[in-house]
């Protein structure tokens, strides 16, 4: 079933010479953003601000969500100069802020985790004092993956649930519930110094009960920072639209969360997990 797209989701995909310029060097450097393989809205306002969430670990990913634009394919081999070229990016564009994320890897033994470590030591190699936040997949449970890439002490540990469990079947069909929380959990036992963050999607089909809950589930887990956004379907083949949620729900949402503890919670229709993510640790942090 069609429903009409709201008036407050219409963006202008704004691009101008730093849009040209990013896209080029990703090209030169063979680098991914998530940005474009997720059909991000706002990957216009963050290529204008010379700012980007590199992908690495190839296009491929091996699960099926239902609401992800990224290439479900057989995975890439692993480019070995991926970490190396990355950091030349980051010192090119003079980035104080970058996001690593990657598509999931179940085809590895650690899930992809020592390429996150490798990426990582690049960057503080070339880019002394630079903020790095990592967007993991869940590992497969890996405890020792994740521990490797928490060793390497990155300011911010993402992992996102993306929905409430009981739409896990339909969404997330290859993942678990539990486990990402477990992630969470996990990383916070490892290092309690390193900021958690997790974020969900509206409009799957999801109750204001079933939400109140998950949020209840990440602090519970001790989760410091959520996002919330709206799901917006990137084509026929993917999971439909149940409802386009009003900003003053998402509103409602960010008051709840505030009341429950969370150190920092966004929530409106164009949020995405990584959107203005340097402010948000601005925010906790003060000037750091």
């Amino acid at each position: 079933m069609y429903i009409k797209k709201p008036e407050w989701l219409k963006v202008k995909i704004s691009l101008n010479k730093n849009s040209s310029e990013i896209n080029n060097l990703l090209k030169d450097l063979n680098l991914n953003t998530v940005c474009d393989e997720a059909l991000c809205p706002n990957r216009g306002e963050c290529f204008c601000k010379g700012t980007a969430t590199f992908m690495i670990l190839g296009k491929n990913c091996t699960r099926n969500c239902r609401f992800c634009n990224v290439t479900k394919s057989k995975p890439e081999p692993v480019n070995e100069d991926e970490p190396r070229n990355l950091a030349k990016a980051v010192e090119i564009l003079k980035l104080k802020y970058v996001v690593i994320t990657s598509v999931t890897r179940d085809d590895l033994e650690d899930g992809g985790a020592s390429q996150f470590v490798k990426v990582i030591r690049e960057i503080r190699k070339l880019n002394k004092g630079v903020t790095i936040e990592v967007l993991i997949p869940d590992f497969k449970g890996n405890e020792e993956a994740l521990k490797a890439v928490m060793d390497e002490k990155p300011d911010i540990l993402n992992h996102n649930v993306e929905t409430v469990p009981n739409l896990y079947s339909t969404v997330r069909p290859m993942a678990i519930y539990k486990r990402s929380l477990k992630v969470l959990e996990n990383a916070k036992q490892i290092n309690k110094s390193i900021l958690t963050k997790s974020g969900i999607m509206l409009g799957l089909g999801e109750t204001k009960d079933e939400v109140v809950a998950l949020m209840r589930d990440l602090r519970e887990v001790d989760c410091d920072i959520l996002t919330i956004g709206q799901y917006l379907q990137p084509s026929k083949l993917h999971h439909e639209v149940v409802e386009y949620v009003h900003p003053d729900v998402f509103k409602e949402y960010e008051n709840i969360g505030k009341g429950l503890g969370f150190k920092y919670i966004a929530s409106a229709p164009l949020v995405r997990s990584s959107y203005n993510a340097k402010d948000v640790f601005k925010t906790i942090y003060g000037t750091k």
